[in-house]
């Protein structure tokens, strides 16, 4: 089993070397877990807080490298 640090890093290594096209997916599939993520927790059909908070850092993580992406893009 990955520590969160290991699934941190291969998450960032792994969006780093992805297209633009590929990160946008995969932050819309980080937002669709969040919602559904959210849904159980408030019907309490979930009590754990720390899915949520991680998603949710998973989710910056992703939106900086696109941020970044984007940036240099229009730099350009």
């Amino acid at each position: 089993m990955k520590t969160r640090m290991q699934a941190t890093k291969e998450l960032k290594e792994q969006m780093r070397g992805a297209t633009l096209e590929e990160v946008r997916a995969k932050r819309r599939e980080l937002s669709d877990q969040m919602f559904r993520l959210r849904f159980q927790f408030a019907g309490g059909q979930t009590d754990t807080l720390r899915k949520i908070r991680e998603l949710r850092r998973d989710i910056a993580r992703v939106e900086t490298i696109l941020g970044e992406r984007e940036a240099g893009k229009s730099v350009s």
